[in-house]
């Protein structure tokens, strides 16, 4: 794989952090929800949808290499953008 497309790769996965972040704050209330079982299917059925759009835009972008630099660009974007969504959903 050639640097043009790692460096693409670790941006789409930061950008992908971001979002996920965005996606878990828009579907908080049904994630954490009082009732075990709609809890867990809730948040099944979501981090399956998540990691499959990720798992389909990243064979486009390098034929489905992963590495272990971009599961930790989606954890940073999510570490730094869940505060500033968090405000978001509060107003």
């Amino acid at each position: 794989m050639n640097l043009k497309i790692q460096v693409f790769s670790l941006l789409f996965s930061f950008f992908y952090g971001i979002l996920f972040s965005f996606c878990v704050n828009l579907n908080y209330q049904y994630l954490f929800l009082k009732k075990k079982i709609f809890r867990v299917f809730m948040t099944f059925l979501f981090l399956l949808d998540m990691a499959l759009l990720y798992f389909l835009i990243i064979k486009f972008i390098n034929d489905g290499i992963i590495h272990i630099y971009f599961y930790l660009m989606i954890s940073i974007g999510f570490y730094i953008s869940f505060p500033i969504m968090k405000k978001i959903r509060k107003k």
